[in-house]
């Protein structure tokens, strides 16, 4: 998979970053194919959720360029970023404790612009059209996560699985090309590890959404991504299929540190 850059939806090239002189990235370069799930794995503190902020412009990096549909964006900020169809989701979920779960989704759709009075008056029959619009999806994606019935229960109320099950959600209503995901299933039971998982594929493959995600849970690595990349201390040390990383020695001595028999994938 390791392909021309102009084949690639996401492309990022020799990216560094330090914080104080620690070094967070150095020369990392990592892509993302059209309709593929790809994998970031490694130990805290390689640099995942770094490499994450700075793909979607919560940080700047030291060097390198970052480029989305074959357009640099490392300038950008995140909301613009994400105009262009490139959103992400956090290890803690951001959605507002004090909104209930369908006005957390209602709050992704795209299709929302900032109306004076006159213009809101003016277009009215528009506007009410395309709120009656984003409610009913709205509901429709609660249904496909198995939510209905806690669309009204403030998010503040859910537990950690749903929370997880709501990121979701609003990646469903947003819409974007592709989406990154910061550790979907970290804290989750099992059971809805498996609802997550069905509804990645389904994002993936009927929604047309490509995705890039952190995970430590290597049961969800082997059977949900395409290709792998590996970072450890703010490296790429490895990079391939699921078949390949979980076999090389780099990845077991150092992200591992175990060794192959012990590793349970």
């Amino acid at each position: 998979m390791d392909v021309e850059a102009e084949s690639k939806l996401l492309d990022v090239r020799e990216v560094s970053k330090s914080f104080d002189g620690l070094v967070a990235l150095q020369s990392v370069s990592i892509g993302v194919e059209s309709g593929k799930i790809v994998g970031l794995i490694g130990p805290n503190g390689s640099g995942k959720s770094t490499l994450f902020d700075v793909i979607t412009g919560f940080q700047r990096s030291d060097r390198g360029t970052v480029y989305y549909a074959g357009k640099p964006i490392t300038a950008l900020s995140p909301h613009k970023i994400a105009r262009r169809g490139l959103m992400r989701t956090f290890q803690i979920s951001e959605g507002g404790q004090r909104l209930t779960a369908l006005e957390n989704l209602l709050a992704a759709a795209p299709e929302q612009e900032e109306h004076n009075l006159v213009a809101s008056l003016v277009g009215l029959r528009a506007l009410l059209a395309q709120e009656r619009a984003n409610l009913s999806r709205a509901r429709e994606v609660l249904q496909l996560l198995g939510l209905a019935a806690l669309g009204n229960e403030l998010v503040g109320n859910l537990s950690g699985g749903q929370r997880k099950l709501l990121d979701l959600g609003r990646v469903f209503m947003a819409r974007p090309t592709l989406s990154l995901l910061d550790e979907p299933t970290a804290g989750v039971n099992p059971t809805l590890i498996q609802i997550i998982l069905d509804n990645l594929r389904l994002m993936n493959r009927e929604f047309s959404i490509s995705l890039l995600i952190v995970e430590h849970n290597m049961h969800v690595i082997r059977n949900l991504c395409d290709y792998v990349y590996v970072l450890d201390a703010g490296s790429l040390i490895c990079q391939g299929t699921p078949e390949a990383v979980q076999s090389d020695e780099r990845v077991l001595e150092i992200y591992l540190s175990r060794t192959r028999t012990a590793v349970d994938w």
